[in-house]
């Protein structure tokens, strides 16, 4: 038996314009700046610039073909028949690009972890965040930290450190703190950091060895004759110490293979900064929050002049 009844149905349909829209608005700022060039290489239609031109004059009649547009049935798109998570995704590159088939059932799946790159004074500030230190000691120690150069040396004497503090930061104290919390800058690592001039710093390094005759021996020897091993007379501190060739050549390996630039490890190894562009930007303004877009440098799109005169010879 044939009945006849009334049915109501609510359904969504994008047009091709709001499925390019919903593509465009979850790139970040240089992906759509890059996305807008590219698309101005290939669409001969567009041209970029601030001047006035027709298509500012004809922008309402330009809108009503946008909107007749819309309204033809064959370009729009029922929602029910379309997946919506499709058009989000970046679907410009072909899926079986994105596979690969040279893998065995025996191979493990692993991930590469990122590493996180650490400047040098950082990792100095960190291991200083280990130690049990009264807030005016604390402060006195990252202000230390803060002197070290990139080599790992302190270049500037207690008197002068003393002074700066005083003047710059408004931390007084006197020349035997800042020298009882210097010889805690010298237990952080790498070995031989805070340094004040080279022999401390080799110094330094080999007292953070597991002693041995050999490390104990070049230790007296930068400690008392570094003048003579530096200019290598090595004659004389055979006699100063009457030993052998085979000891002092071991006494002088444990120094030679020690860093005199301990902060120069990070320097070498450091990975250059990547800049971040944010996608918006948020100031306070009189008491309240104001967002702005960053545009930056993204180009002003209008339709070029011969392709609007060429469109009104159809209409």
């Amino acid at each position: 038996m044939l009945k006849q009844n009334l049915q109501l149905k609510l359904s969504q349909k994008l047009s091709p314009q709001q499925i390019q829209l919903m593509k465009l608005i979850q790139l970040p700022t240089q992906a759509f700046e890059q996305r807008l060039k590219e698309e101005m290489v290939e669409n001969p239609a567009l041209e970029s610039g601030n001047e006035e031109s027709d298509y500012e004059k004809d922008e309402f009649d330009t809108q009503d073909d946008y909107d007749d547009y819309d309204d033809y049935e064959g370009e729009r798109i029922d929602a029910d028949e379309i997946n919506i998570d499709e058009y989000l995704s970046d679907d410009e590159t072909p899926s079986y690009k994105l596979q690969a088939n040279n893998y065995s059932d025996d191979d493990e799946d692993r991930s590469m972890p990122f590493a996180a790159s650490v400047s040098f004074h950082q990792s100095l500030t960190d291991q200083l965040n280990t130690f049990i230190l009264a807030e005016n000691e604390r402060e006195i120690a990252e202000f230390l930290v803060g002197s070290i150069d990139d080599m790992g040396y302190i270049r500037r004497s207690i008197p002068d450190i003393v002074d700066d503090m005083a003047f710059t930061q408004g931390i007084y104290t006197d020349e035997a703190t800042v020298e009882r919390i210097l010889h805690i800058i010298h237990q952080l690592e790498p070995a031989g950091v805070g340094a004040r001039d080279l022999q401390e710093c080799l110094l330094l390094q080999l007292r953070a060895k597991t002693p041995t005759q050999s490390v104990e021996l070049a230790i007296d020897i930068l400690e008392n004759q570094f003048d003579a091993f530096t200019k290598k007379h090595y004659d004389k501190l055979l006699q100063r110490y009457d030993i052998t060739q085979e000891q002092l050549r071991k006494a002088i390996d444990e120094i030679e293979h020690l860093n005199p630039k301990p902060g120069g490890a990070y320097e070498s190894n450091a990975k250059p900064i990547e800049h971040v562009v944010p996608d918006f930007a948020i100031k306070i303004v009189d008491g309240e929050l104001e967002l702005t877009l960053n545009g930056r440098n993204a180009p002003e799109l209008h339709v070029s002049k011969d392709y609007q005169e060429f469109g009104k010879v159809f209409r």
